[in-house]
């Protein structure tokens, strides 16, 4: 991130606004679409009913691409959001800029500590204050798989292992219909890629390769298998796939014209939204390889410093609500994914998010839980940006050989 000297040179747009009234909370958010608008506007009533007035400041496009710039421009200008929606690094490259608020006071009431799994808590940080307030957790090694089809192919039991699953899209592909749904952009390729090597390698093997990226686990022999079982699994996929949204790849699973999708819980809100019940119509399963391990997609909101004493009061408010139990059931209901504190009932949930939250709690303890490269989680976006394009030009290109997709991803690794 530009330091904020320079962008503020960079930048001439001066956003007009008056400073935050008392009470009042504007928050910066990318939650657009049905389910999510729906999720926010549940935050909006709780701190409503606390006294407070709530601002909206959505800004459309998925990602946050949008919103990013808007934000920068805003905190140039001396008029800061009372938060906004930002995860994984970009927090602490935030922070390092000196305009986050300091949490700790209402972290400390609230006992975040006891509350999140310290890798999760970590994010949240910086220098050892918290910044930033959790949302949800996102599970992203999921595999999706529709019923009917694996009856139809003659699969009698979710794969486990990629031997397993291999044998089983061999069973789909005999039968005429497309084993693997998947899109082609690159996060949806590392959304696999990760996946794969998280199969193949462990969490150790994860950690080291893609999270500290240690050259030596980069160009290990284990890498070479993780790039070979990841080239059969595109062998797998159906030639349309290059360009399809995820979701229209989820449909695929849902329709019956494919077996298996690779992709995080927020696939399920598709699967629901067709009517299709967990259990019966749909699988949804850990990767294979990767039942004892959890990649995690959490959403939060960093806060930052402002001078009006009514607006810090409701913006603690606003953090102590994000965390609270009331908004972590409805938010996460909504949105497929599940809440981020460990003491939260699951009565409401499906059994999917059931599996995730008991998986969530799991991991968390033995050391399985690890941040998800593909969603902004764990490495700077340079080195992570460099990473995906090296592994979707190897999916792409059945020319490069596996020895070189592993040269290509070690040197992109080391981006700066």
């Amino acid at each position: 991130m530009l330091k904020l000297s320079k962008l503020a040179t960079a930048v001439a747009l001066v956003v007009a606004g008056s400073a935050a009234v008392a009470g009042e909370v504007e928050v910066l958010h990318y939650w657009t679409s049905g389910g999510e608008a729906k999720s926010v506007a549940e935050l909006k009533k709780i701190m409503q009913g606390k006294g407070h007035t709530w601002k909206d400041f959505a800004v459309a496009g998925g990602g946050g691409d949008n919103a990013a710039t808007v934000l920068k421009s805003r905190v140039v200008s001396g008029n800061p959001p009372a938060a906004a929606q930002i995860k994984g690094p970009a927090i602490q490259e935030w922070a390092s800029e000196g305009v986050l608020a300091n949490l700790d006071a209402t972290a400390k009431a609230e006992k975040w500590d006891e509350l999140l799994p310290k890798v999760v808590a970590d994010v949240m940080k910086y220098k050892g204050n918290y910044v930033a307030a959790p949302v949800n957790v996102h599970r992203v090694n999921w595999m999706w798989a529709n019923s009917a089809v694996l009856k139809k192919a003659g699969v009698t039991a979710t794969p486990k292992t990629w031997d397993e699953f291999f044998a089983a899209a061999e069973k789909v592909k005999k039968a005429g219909l497309i084993p693997v749904a998947h899109g082609g952009q690159n996060w949806q390729d590392f959304t696999t890629f990760e996946s794969v090597a998280l199969g193949v390698g462990g969490t150790k093997f994860y950690n080291d390769a893609l999270i500290k990226l240690d050259e030596k686990a980069l160009t290990s022999a284990t890498m070479t298998k993780v790039l070979e079982t990841f080239r059969k699994v595109k062998g797998y996929t159906d030639a349309a796939a290059p360009g399809r949204d995820w979701n229209l790849a989820t449909a695929m699973v849902i329709q019956e014209k494919a077996a298996f999708q690779f992709m995080g819980d927020w696939a399920k809100g598709e699967f629901s939204a067709a009517g299709k019940v967990p259990g019966k119509d749909y699988i949804c399963a850990a990767a294979p390889g990767t039942a004892n391990a959890y990649t995690f997609n959490v959403d939060s909101f960093a806060m930052y410093k402002l001078k009006d004493a009514g607006a810090q009061k409701a913006q603690a408010d606003l953090a102590a609500s994000i965390m609270g139990t009331e908004f972590q059931e409805v938010f996460n209901l909504n949105k497929g994914s599940i809440p981020v504190r460990l003491n939260m009932s699951m009565d409401k949930f499906d059994d999917c998010a059931k599996t995730s939250a008991k998986d969530f709690v799991s991991t968390a303890k033995s050391g399985g839980l690890v941040p998800s490269v593909a969603h902004g989680m764990a490495i700077k976006p340079a080195a992570e940006g460099a990473i995906k394009d090296a592994v979707s030009q190897f999916w792409n290109d059945d020319k490069i050989s596996v020895a070189d997709g592993v040269k290509n991803i070690a040197k992109a690794a080391a981006t700066k």
